[in-house]
């Protein structure tokens, strides 16, 4: 752990869907008997720096959690959940952890293997999607510079959520994807304005296997490596549209994120068939020394 020079607090670093023993989204991780007040948990997240912070103190048999960016709360962050789980793991062994949110319920397991290797998985927030309006995409096609015909035609732009909004667009080939560049001010303002946490852009390699980016500028953040409410949000939506591996059953998608920012990532998105059922996002976790 590594305490802050200006509290008492201290924060744990972790990397969340990690690919083995690199990559991974860091998130800091802060357990305390008594949650600071929500200013100072602004600033502690703004002083460590990564793109969530999350903060848990018990509250009976489960705990209460808030995530923090640098420039803002936000109501739910998976790979901050992730981090969170492991860190649970951690100190009171295997398990499967409650969690009180600003606005849900979930759970999280946290697993730690012999040979070191950490392991978490969250139950999202209910999923909803509905049709991005379109001078939304518009404006969104504008900020990115692609246009209709780099949109994949079978999974429509439209707004997602599992316990945070989000705005999915999926792209044709995986070259537009790797090229994605934007305005981090401009895109602060049209995702304040829309009420959007981050925009997910996505590639589906396979059925099965999807490719995507997350710019999280309302947060202040140009782009997160791996992005476990985003995913969460998408996989509801491709159940929402039939994708072809979720028909009837449900199933399993698998993503891969931050490969263009040289931090790849893993993460598994299990779900039921059930229409907005909470979907199982899983994977690795590493304990981060100092990089």
């Amino acid at each position: 752990m590594d305490e802050l020079n200006s509290t008492t607090l201290r924060v744990q670093k972790i990397a969340a869907f990690s690919d083995g023993s690199s990559g991974g989204n860091p998130a800091g991780v802060v357990i305390v008997q008594n949650l600071p007040r929500a200013e100072e948990m602004q600033r502690v997240a703004a002083e460590v720096g990564f793109s969530e912070t999350v903060f848990a103190e018990p509250a009976g048999d489960s705990w209460r959690v808030r995530y923090f960016s640098p420039e803002s709360e936000v109501p739910f962050c998976g790979h901050a959940t992730i981090a969170l789980g492991a860190a649970l793991a951690l100190q009171s062994g295997d398990g499967i952890f409650s969690l009180i949110l600003n606005q849900a319920n979930i759970t999280v397991e946290g697993r730690s293997n012999a040979d070191g290797a950490i392991w978490a998985a969250l139950q999202s927030p209910q999923t909803r999607s509905q049709p991005a309006p379109a001078d939304l995409v518009s404006a969104t096609l504008k900020l990115f510079g692609y246009s209709e015909n780099d949109l994949d035609k079978r999974i429509p732009p439209a707004l997602i959520h599992a316990g945070a909004d989000h705005l999915a667009l999926a792209l044709c080939d995986r070259a537009t994807l790797a090229a994605m560049k934007y305005d981090l001010n401009a895109g602060r303002k049209l995702m304040t304005e829309a009420g959007l946490v981050t925009i997910i852009l996505a590639y589906s390699e396979t059925a099965t296997l999807f490719h995507t980016r997350n710019p999280f500028a309302s947060g202040g953040v140009y782009e997160d490596p791996a992005t476990g409410a985003s995913t969460a949000a998408f996989a509801g939506y491709l159940r929402d549209i039939n994708w072809p591996s979720l028909k009837t059953t449900g199933g399993a998608i698998d993503f891969i994120q931050g490969e263009d920012m040289k931090m790849r990532s893993r993460l598994r998105a299990e779900l039921s068939s059930v229409p907005g059922s909470s979907i199982r996002i899983s994977g690795s976790a590493r304990i981060m020394n100092e990089e």
